[in-house]
């Protein structure tokens, strides 16, 4: 029995160090001094309490560093700081570096889907890794159908990984929901380079009043790109100029409220197309502060086979009944931009011949029935090395 008649187990639950203590001196019994040196944590009673003490020591939970610590369960005390290293993209709170505060909870999960991605998915993971405090990110990388290395990089990164045999974005995209753990949730292509500092912005602007949708401005990065694809990327984005919404980034991010109006993702050819179209223009926004890194197809033939899939999907679309909130995109705007000379009539020749041959293109395989479906543009995925923060645009 402890102090006031109340056992000792309750003493214990209510202070345990200060309870479990030796008794004061009573009347015939010499009172044994406490334990010196390393030991000195334990307590020394007098020997009718000593079995009691015994048992009530081991109720006691583990100090830290010790065997059967939760902290250190299964990993060794001296190993558990370097595992914390790789919880940076896992959603897990642990001991960050010099002047960064590890975050109990993630803000926001990442998904990730990635076919055959090893090249590029490394530039992905550290670029958004780069200032990201311990557990800020929970970060999720579904690899379907791959041959390469792309969960192995996945892994070193500290990401969780969810492998299935099946091909094709739209279940990738099923998956990585069921496992991500939170909202709002960002989802990434593998080739695309995020920042940290653009999640941020993009989950303070879904915390306004009636936002449910956002995405960064992309920027291209044209570094190997032929000047005859220059010329219809330059032409395509000054036509899209306040028009590209959730589309054509590489990146969207939903909150609760606007994940679930578009959830689960159909089996569709383009899913930020349906995603932007699920959206009134109210509902969607596109930060100033975010952006996000595109590199595009590096020749005209790959631009062209980019266009027919692009044309595909939205006639996809159409089919299902998802309106285009602004409406269709008319020659008018090429001729208003060679007008105010933004592009040259060259460049304007070309990038007519772009969507003439799209055009004609899904025209002939319509006709022959002919499958299409998202594909890896190998142009645009070269030998990649992770981006350093002075690379990117500033999203100030």
């Amino acid at each position: 029995m402890g102090q006031g008649g109340r056992p000792a187990e309750r003493l214990l639950r209510v202070h345990p160090l200060r309870h479990l203590r030796r008794p004061g001196p009573r009347r015939g019994v010499r009172p044994r001094p406490h334990v010196r040196g390393p030991r000195a944590r334990r307590l020394v009673l007098r020997p009718a309490h000593a079995g009691r003490a015994r048992g009530l020591r081991a109720r006691l939970p583990p100090r830290p560093g010790r065997r059967g610590h939760p902290v250190h369960r299964g990993v060794r005390p001296r190993r558990a700081a370097r595992a914390g290293a790789a919880d940076r993209l896992g959603g897990r709170a642990s001991r960050g570096a010099a002047g960064v505060t590890p975050v109990d909870l993630p803000v926001a999960s990442v998904v990730i889907p990635a076919h055959n991605e090893a090249t590029v998915l490394d530039r992905c993971l550290a670029t958004l890794a780069a200032g990201a405090a311990p557990g800020e990110l929970d970060v999720v990388v579904v690899a379907n159908a791959c041959t390469d290395t792309t969960a192995d990089v996945a892994r070193r990164h500290g990401a969780r990984v969810i492998v299935t045999p099946t091909p094709g974005k739209a279940n990738a995209l099923r998956l990585g929901d069921e496992a991500a753990v939170t909202f709002p949730r960002v989802y990434l292509d593998a080739d695309v380079d995020l920042t940290i500092d653009s999640v941020r912005v993009l989950v303070a602007t879904l915390a306004q009043p009636g936002v449910l949708a956002v995405s960064p401005r992309p920027h291209y990065e044209l570094a190997g790109v032929r000047p005859s694809a220059r010329r219809l990327h330059k032409v395509h984005e000054l036509m899209m100029t306040g028009r590209r919404g959730l589309a054509g980034a590489g990146v969207y991010c939903l909150n609760e409220a606007g994940h679930a109006r578009i959830a689960p993702f159909p089996d569709v050819i383009s899913d930020d197309g349906f995603v932007h179209r699920s959206f009134a223009p109210g509902e969607q926004v596109v930060p100033a502060g975010a952006r996000s890194v595109v590199r595009p197809s590096a020749s005209f033939g790959a631009t062209l086979q980019r266009r027919i899939r692009v044309r595909q999907g939205n006639r996809q679309l159409d089919a299902m009944g998802v309106a285009l909130p602004e409406g269709r995109l008319g020659l008018g705007a090429l001729a208003g931009l060679v007008l105010h000379r933004r592009v040259t009539p060259i460049d304007a020749a070309w990038y007519l011949g772009l969507v003439g041959a799209d055009r004609t293109l899904v025209r002939w395989r319509s006709v022959t029935g002919a499958r299409v479906s998202w594909g890896t543009d190998t142009s645009s995925r070269g030998p990649a090395t992770p981006a350093r923060a002075g690379d990117l645009p500033r999203t100030g």
